[in-house]
């Protein structure tokens, strides 16, 4: 009897200050966006019966973590095994079918939100892998994770974000090194951390988080937590196990550091969902139509881009059971589609048409990252290519390859903050997309790191001298390593100034160029010269069926003259360490010093490139072309250019023969002052 008593006495104990906590909580109104560390609840009790998975999705007044007395289950919240989804009942229970290799885990509802660890990354899920990975593995796969839990509980907390929010997407972060670590944090952090208006209520991160190196993800999971903000990562082809067999084992260590590979969660009227779209190692059943030899017949393991039979099942249960008003944000790491890889099948998702067809009639934003390069691509758009790679002839809504927070793979010249400029393949810099969601419209900038926020563009001259440089460069770097001069045909230094042309510039073609980094092919470019009135540019990319255009005629100037030659490759000392000599980016060996070389990637095609031929009856003097951007989901943006016509080019360096030609004369004695 005392024992009883003093358990009822506990109960009611236990019930009375959950109650307290949640009023405490209530009346601190803003207090339940403070930080909440605590961690799904695994129960290992001896299971009853073997009938599914099985837990509750609950209220955590206290934010413990743990299923208390007088805590309420939450119905009607979505939970998953990465095929199929259940809702929870009015007591907040749930259950699904239980799979040998799966994923658990919640679908954050809109209202809610999930806990975090003190990094700020998620805790929504169970991975269940009895014998865990079937082989050891470099970073350490995953560990034996047992029988299934009695019960797999998912606590939430009331979330105060509505349906009006911002999100930061990052690109490939990839980062091999410490170094690259450092590089990650000096930029994309720091730059959210001093950006102007409200901080972000999510990082959604699309892939290549690190470069291979999977020990670094707790790290970097720690240098991003800085920004105290939930960080939502999907997988790409440089975070798994390289040394899997199988696909099924591949993202065993990403798993175990971070998290599932496929998921969802809901932040007002926007449902997120995060895919692993890289399948490696792929064989057989990506060749099943016989055009992916390089799964099947290569005896190298390599990836091709598809979502998983699993994958579409989820997709398909997940959006049958989303309300049709709500926004769905794609979100995986290879593109369905791309300008850059148009004519690659690895780089393009297989089953981008089902997927379009899983989506019909659905609002929907598809965010991808991979090629660093940043592509806004709208709906209707089409390139030559992705007919015969992926099946598709245009897209149903917008898809947006999000450039890459590493840029061009940490490569090219220091900039004033020490970090390597890194201009991408398509000329845009280093940066993020911010995304902002007003109920279930968006609108997206890219927010270029170390430049004031609202810088959309670069704008530079493209001259016969910069045509003539570039192509020699762009021929040289082509060349056999083997044979060709290990000294390249020109450097940095043998361009003349741009900004100055002469009659002869002009009668031989000279075009103001305007790299508007997320311009597609709705967006409107303008120019005015001095005091003229505008005049629309020309779209080098009309996105309608074409190849892609690709030479100096169609290349960015102002990023080709930072990555055909590259001073950073020259570096050495006298230190003895062999590790500050010469360059290396990335994974590459280190390579000794050199003459300056071109970094990996040249801006020598881009689908967000406008071009405006000036007059060649130009008059001499000093011009301002100033170029205006109106873009239909994001800001507009304008910007001035100054450049000079003159006659002829002025000498380029200082005038010794004026200096020498002219010898000082004695000394004129100084006036001798009358004496008061």
């Amino acid at each position: 009897m005392k024992s009883r008593l003093s358990h009822a006495l506990l109960l009611t104990l236990t019930i009375v200050a959950t109650l307290a906590a949640r009023s405490a909580l209530a009346q601190a109104g803003s207090s339940r966006d403070t930080p909440w560390f605590a961690s799904i609840e695994v129960v290992r009790d001896a299971r009853a019966d073997a009938q599914g998975a099985t837990g509750t999705v609950f209220d955590d007044a206290n934010r413990n973590g743990r299923l208390d007395p007088g805590e309420q289950g939450i119905a009607g919240v979505r939970v998953s095994n990465g095929r199929e989804i259940a809702t929870t009942d009015a007591e907040g229970r749930y259950l699904l079918p239980v799979r040998a290799d799966m994923n658990l885990f919640v679908i954050q509802p809109s209202g809610w939100r999930v806990p975090t660890d003190r990094n700020f990354v998620p805790q929504f899920a169970y991975v269940h892998k009895p014998g865990g990975s079937p082989k050891p593995m470099r970073f350490g796969g995953l560990p034996d994770t047992g029988p299934l839990p009695a019960a797999v509980n998912f606590p939430l907390a009331p979330s105060a974000i509505g349906s009006n929010f911002n999100c930061a997407v990052l690109g490939d972060v990839q980062v091999y090194s410490g170094d690259e670590i450092g590089y990650a944090r000096d930029s994309i952090v720091r730059e959210l951390t001093d950006r102007e208006g409200p901080a972000p209520a999510c990082i959604f991160a699309l892939g290549d988080l690190v470069g291979d190196d999977l020990g670094l993800l707790p790290r970097l999971e720690t240098v991003l937590g800085a920004l105290h903000v939930p960080q939502w990562w999907v997988q790409g082809n440089h975070d798994y196990d390289s040394d899997a067999d199988r696909d099924a084992d591949s993202s065993d260590t990403w798993r175990r550091e971070w998290g599932p590979e496929t998921y969802a969660f809901e932040i007002g009227d926007t449902l997120f969902i995060g895919l692993d779209n890289v399948v490696y190692p792929c064989g057989e059943t990506d060749n099943r139509n016989g055009d992916r030899a390089f799964c099947a017949e290569d005896p190298r393991k390599t990836y091709n881009g598809r979502f998983t039979d699993d994958q579409m099942a989820f997709l398909a249960n997940l959006i049958a059971a989303t309300d049709p008003d709500k926004l769905i944000v794609l979100g995986h790491h290879i593109p369905l589609v791309g300008f850059d890889n148009r004519e690659t099948w690895a780089h393009q998702t297989d089953n981008a048409a089902q997927l379009y067809a899983l989506l019909r009639g659905r609002k929907a934003l598809d965010l991808s990252g991979h090629s660093h390069t940043l592509e806004n691509l709208a709906p209707g758009d089409s390139y030559a290519g992705w007919r015969e790679m992926v099946g598709v002839d245009t897209i149903p809504f917008r898809h947006v390859v999000a450039g890459a927070v590493a840029g061009d793979w940490w490569g090219g010249d220091f900039d004033v903050a020490g970090i390597p400029m890194s201009l991408q393949g398509d000329g845009s810099p280093r940066g993020y997309l911010d995304m902002r969601i007003t109920g279930t419209d968006y609108a997206l900038d890219y927010r270029a790191t170390g430049q004031p926020q609202d810088k959309a563009m670069w704008l530079s001259v493209n001259m016969p001298a910069f045509r003539d440089w570039a192509q020699a460069l762009l021929a040289w770097r082509e060349a056999d390593r083997d044979t060709r001069d290990p000294v390249p045909p020109f450097s940095a230094q043998d361009l003349p100034d741009v900004g100055l042309l002469t009659p002869d510039d002009l009668a031989r073609g000279s075009w103001i160029t305007a790299n508007v980094w997320l311009g597609d092919s709705g967006t409107s470019v303008t120019i005015a010269l001095d005091d003229g009135a505008p005049v629309a540019m020309e779209h080098t990319q009309q996105a309608r069926g074409e190849e892609s255009h690709i030479g100096v005629d169609h290349a960015d100037p102002f990023a080709l003259q930072r990555q055909l030659s590259v001073a950073r490759t020259a570096f050495e000392s006298r230190s003895g360490d062999a590790q500050a000599q010469g360059f290396i980016q990335g994974r590459q060996d280190r390579h000794p010093p050199a003459a300056p070389q071109p970094q990996g990637s040249a801006a020598d095609h881009s689908s967000h490139l406008w071009r405006f031929r000036l007059p060649a009856t130009l008059a001499p003097g000093v011009h301002v072309a100033t170029v205006r951007v109106q873009r239909q989901q994001g800001s507009s943006a304008q910007e001035s250019l100054i450049f000079e016509i003159r006659p002829e080019r002025p000498p380029r360096t200082f005038r010794f023969d004026v200096w020498n030609a002219f010898e000082d004369g004695p000394r004129v004695p100084e006036l001798q002052r009358p004496v008061d």
